[in-house]
């Protein structure tokens, strides 16, 4: 489809969206009432208020034993009325344990949908963009079976590996460097070729804003390696992945002295500021998920790019692809996604309205109101509650816009307090300009309850950077208190009254960690499974979920502080 018609698509579908949604549930009940699970509540019939009356919304404990049954051997229609073909797995990073989720043809299809709306929505907001190259950091992991050999893959694994991912989108990276299974030796070919095309480079996609930040911090490490390859020719003998030896070898191509000279003196400068539009000086924009938990990676990504425009242009999730930005060149806090009603079926759970509340349809929310989606798709998922919460920011045509603001659960807390993910979020933003004053960069954060004293109190581990490339970290006593009371400040009214009022609460600590400890982390965890492409640092670790990956973080830490006052009621 060309770039008109993927806009006109998107104006009839936010047109009719009510129309659209009614189809896509009759189309899945067609197909599926007769499956094991909703033979329970609907007894064959594919009636659509007998679906909304009978089936329960669900979470992923819920529907677990369904989608293991399959995975082990069962037939299909255990819970899905069509052929499930192969399996996602989630990160497991957000809540400590990887989830699977079924998925057929039908996903990748809506994908490709999905994906060249995005292009279509770029081309339309930003001139030249399809004239150029991306410099895009994806890489695979080795798939694993199911018992009954149905692949097991992330979902970026499974997309790239897809026929669907031919002549996606012109990489600065051949195909051989993003389906290569080993992180560091892609990300290196990524780095090489797109410095040997540097002039060509339009833009940056990585899925996640802590990505690129890593990428960043790779360079920091590879960037004289780079420069010898280029010089010389040659690609490193550390790169074993045939494939990628092969073809990055081409893109190579010539030994380039001069070009080398230029990236080291680059990356030689005192400060890195600016690094990423001194040698790719074409770039436009970054294309990254930047809303939620990465919202605190935009004043590192803005120090490193020159604050070029941040874009990010969809939330999508395990569960569903759910929609577009269509402003995609607005402010990374004002961002919010134009659900598109013909990738699911959407309900919507209401927040904070009590345990009354009813499920409401994708065209009945209400604005400002908060909502935890309730998605039904074509592979096995019948009224499953995501566990995120969006508020309803306006309409395009008659579709509702949604703000990504937190994951439902708790994250953290030592009393009767409840701390989310969204007022973490806040705090660590609020805190960015102290630290920043005081030249530094936060470059990762996690934090934990300590209930191993009276009271129990909040913990952050911080890993900070100046923003002095070959500087030092110089942490100063009245900088670092103040950040602690800075974050307390944040808080909301529960814990403030508990730490000023009853003494419920202890001091809130912040404990600095070496530089790298953040990498240290997350090569554990990708040890242990985790994708690096969907990598994010857990906002809350402890020693239940991850006992070792505590122990990193503990083994690292140079300096310790402590807020000096109770916050203000």
């Amino acid at each position: 489809m060309n770039l008109n018609s993927e806009l006109k698509a998107l104006e009839e579908l936010s047109s009719n969206a009510k129309q659209i949604q009614e189809d896509m549930l009759e189309e899945i009940l067609r197909s599926s009432a007769n499956t094991e699970y909703l033979r329970r509540f609907l007894h064959g019939s594919s009636d659509k208020e007998l679906f909304k009356k009978n089936v329960p919304v669900v979470t992923y404990e819920d529907v677990k034993p369904y989608m293991e049954r399959v995975a082990n051997g069962e037939p299909s229609d255990v819970i899905s009325g069509e052929p499930i073909t192969q399996f996602f797995i989630s990160s497991g990073t957000s809540e400590g344990k990887q989830k699977i989720y079924p998925l057929n043809n039908k996903y990748f299809q809506k994908r490709i949908f999905i994906e060249n709306l995005r292009n279509s929505i770029l081309s339309k907001h930003i001139k030249g963009v399809e004239d150029g190259k991306v410099m895009t950091f994806l890489n695979t992991r080795a798939i694993s079976r199911t018992p009954s050999g149905l692949t097991v893959a992330p979902v970026i694994t499974s997309f790239l590996m897809s026929d669907y991912f031919k002549n996606w989108s012109s990489n600065t990276s051949p195909d051989q460097v993003l389906l290569c299974c080993d992180n560091k030796q892609s990300t290196y070919c990524h780095f090489l070729c797109s410095l040997v095309q540097r002039e060509e480079v339009v833009s940056i996609f990585v899925p996640f804003a802590c990505s690129l930040i890593d990428a960043i911090k790779f360079l920091e490490i590879h960037w004289k390696e780079l420069c010898n390859n280029i010089r010389s020719g040659r690609v490193n003998e550390w790169i074993t992945d045939l494939g990628c030896r092969d073809s990055v070898s081409k893109v190579l191509g010539v030994p380039n002295a001069e070009l080398a000279d230029k990236i080291e003196r680059e990356c030689g400068q005192t400060s890195w500021e600016g690094i990423i539009t001194r040698l790719w000086p074409n770039i436009k924009f970054i294309q990254s998920v930047v809303t939620g938990q990465m919202s605190q990676c935009i004043p590192i990504l803005e120090f490193y790019s020159s604050k070029l425009p941040l874009v990010s242009l969809n939330y999508s999730a395990s569960e569903t692809l759910f929609g577009v930005n269509v402003n995609p060149l607005c402010k990374p806090q004002d961002v919010s996604y134009t659900c598109v009603p013909n990738t699911s079926y959407f309900e919507f759970f209401p927040v904070d309205e009590g345990n009354n509340a009813q499920v409401v349809d994708l065209v009945d929310v209400k604005l400002g109101h908060l909502y935890d989606p309730v998605v039904t798709n074509h592979f096995g998922l019948y009224r499953y509650r995501m566990g995120d919460i969006l508020q309803v920011t306006g309409f395009y045509n008659k579709t509702p816009q949604f703000r990504f603001v937190r994951r439902k659960d708790t994250v953290i807390s030592v009393h009767i307090e409840k701390t989310t993910e969204e007022d973490i979020v806040n705090a660590v933003n609020r805190v960015t300009t102290v630290l920043e004053s005081a030249g530094l960069m936060l470059m990762g954060f996690t934090c934990k309850s300590d209930m191993s004293t009276f009271p129990g109190h909040y913990v952050f581990y911080w890993e900070l950077k100046p923003k002095n490339f070959d500087g030092i970290v110089k942490l100063d006593n009245n900088v670092m208190v103040k950040c602690c009371c800075v974050m307390e400040e944040s808080f909301n009214i529960l814990y403030r009254r508990h730490r000023r009022k009853y003494g419920t609460i202890g001091p809130l600590e912040i404990r600095v960690t070496q530089q790298g400890t953040f990498y240290s982390l997350m090569e554990y965890f990708i040890s242990q499974g985790a994708f690096a492409h969907q990598y994010k640092t857990p906002l809350c670790i402890n020693c239940i979920n991850s006992p070792q990956g505590l122990a990193i973080l503990e083994d690292r830490v140079i300096s310790q502080f402590f807020s000096d006052k109770s916050p203000p009621r």
